[in-house]
C-alpha cells in the first residue's frame, strides 16, 4: 500500500496551473484583467504563433513596488481581497491570486514594472516557477509581462493546443470581449507583427462594434436603457432582421464583466420571441449593473460562470426589457439610392483601418 505523502511546491504549481491556464488565451484573459484592475487606460497585447512561442501584455497602469513584485508570484497573493467576506462584494475582475504563479509555473516569465513615483523599475524572470532573474531596471511606468514557450515544461499540455491561427483567433476573441467590456480604455492587438484591432479608449462604443462586427451590424443596433428595481440594463441588441445561426453574438456582461449564464441566455432569446425565426439567434451586446452581492462570481477560476442570487425576477426583468425595446423601437429611414452613406459610428468621419501602422498608445519603443 502506497504511503500519503505532502507534494512538493513545483508539482503542486502545475496541478494549480492545470486550472488556470489552458491555453495562451488563458494567460491573456488573466494578464488584461489585471491591467484593468490596475487602472490601465491602454493596454497592447502582442502574440505570435497563436501565443505558444511568444505572448506580451503591456499596460500603463500603477504598476508594482519592488519589494511586492516577489510576492505577486506566490499563490494565493492578491490587492484585491483581504477577507472572506470581500468574496460577498467582488467588483474587480481578479481576486483569486492564482493567475501570476500558474503562468510562472508552465512557461519562461518576465516582467518589467514601475510605479509612477519610483524612479527606477523592475525586472524579474522567472523560469518554470523559479526565479533567476531580479534586477533594477529603467522603465516607464506600468508593466509588462512577456510569456515565451507556453507549456514548454509540460509537454503533455502543449500537444493538445490547436493549430497558431485556431489558438490565436481564442486570443483575439479574448481581447475583443474586454474591449467591448471597457470601450473607456484603449486595446491594441498584435499578431504576428499585424495591427488587429485598435481601439480609442474614447468610450465609442458603436465604434468598436463597427470594427470588430462590420457595418451592416452596426446599423442594424437598438439602444437599450432600463431600470428595474434589482438592476440597470444598458448597451444595444440588433434588430431581428439581423440574426445569426448560433448564440455566439449574444453578449452580455455582468458589472463589466463578461460571462455565459443560461438564465441570461434564455431571458433574451424568450424576450425576442415572435421576432425571430425558429433556430435563429440575436446579436446582443448588454451591460448589466446589479448588486455584486447578488452575483457569486467565485465559482471556477476561469471566472466565466457566475450564481445569481434572485434569479427568476432576472430573469423576468430582463426578457421584458428586451421585449419592450423591440417594440417601441423606432423606425430608422433608409438611405435613398444613390446617395454616399455616412459611417454610423462618426457622422461621416473615417476609421482607421487596422493594418495601418498605429503607434503604442504609451510606448515610444518596444521591448522585443
Amino acid at each position: 500500500m502506497r504511503k500519503i505523502e505532502l507534494l512538493d511546491e513545483n508539482t503542486i504549481d502545475k496541478i494549480a496551473a492545470g486550472e488556470v491556464v489552458e491555453r495562451p488565451a488563458s494567460v491573456v484573459k488573466e494578464l488584461m484583467e489585471n491591467a484593468i484592475d490596475a487602472s490601465a487606460t491602454a493596454i497592447t497585447v502582442e502574440i505570435r504563433e497563436g501565443g505558444k512561442t511568444f505572448i506580451r501584455i503591456t499596460d500603463n497602469g500603477e504598476g508594482m513596488e519592488k519589494d511586492e513584485v516577489r510576492k505577486a508570484f506566490l499563490r494565493h497573493a492578491t490587492s484585491k481581497i483581504r477577507s472572506a467576506d470581500d468574496l460577498q462584494q467582488i467588483m474587480t475582475l481578479g481576486f483569486r491570486g492564482e493567475a501570476l504563479s500558474s503562468i510562472a509555473a508552465v512557461s519562461q516569465m518576465e516582467v518589467i514594472t514601475k510605479t509612477a513615483d519610483a524612479l527606477t523599475g523592475v525586472r524579474c524572470r522567472i523560469e518554470g516557477g523559479r526565479e533567476v532573474e531580479f534586477e533594477e531596471i529603467g522603465a516607464p511606468s506600468g508593466t509588462t509581462f512577456l510569456i515565451n514557450h507556453l507549456f514548454y515544461n509540460v509537454p503533455a499540455r502543449a500537444k493538445f493546443l490547436k493549430t497558431p491561427a485556431a489558438e490565436g483567433s481564442r486570443v483575439a476573441s479574448v481581447v475583443e470581449e474586454l474591449a467591448l467590456s471597457h470601450p473607456e480604455i484603449s486595446f491594441k492587438f498584435i499578431m504576428n507583427g499585424q495591427n488587429r484591432l485598435y481601439t480609442g479608449g474614447n468610450g465609442n462604443l458603436k465604434e468598436i462594434i463597427y470594427q470588430i462586427y462590420g457595418r451592416d451590424m452596426t446599423k442594424g443596433l437598438i439602444p437599450v436603457d432600463r431600470k428595474t428595481e434589482l438592476m440597470h440594463i444598458s448597451g444595444f441588441i440588433a434588430d431581428p432582421s439581423v440574426s445569426r445561426n448560433n448564440r455566439n453574438f449574444e453578449n452580455y456582461f455582468i458589472n463589466r464583466r463578461y460571462v455565459k449564464s443560461p438564465v441570461i441566455a434564455k431571458a433574451i432569446e424568450d424576450g425576442y420571441h415572435g421576432f425571430l425565426m425558429q433556430h435563429k439567434y440575436p446579436f446582443t451586446l448588454l451591460y448589466i449593473d446589479i448588486d455584486p452581492t447578488k452575483v457569486d462570481v467565485n465559482v471556477h477560476p476561469s471566472k466565466m460562470e457566475v450564481r445569481i442570487s434572485e434569479q427568476e425576477q432576472v430573469y423576468h426583468q430582463l426578457c421584458l426589457a428586451v421585449q419592450n425595446t423591440l417594440m417601441e423601437r423606432e423606425r430608422i429611414p433608409e438611405v435613398s439610392p444613390g446617395r454616399e452613406e455616412k459611417d454610423p459610428t462618426r457622422g461621416g468621419t473615417y476609421l482607421p483601418k487596422i493594418g495601418k501602422k498605429i503607434p503604442e498608445p504609451f510606448e515610444n519603443r518596444r521591448r522585443e
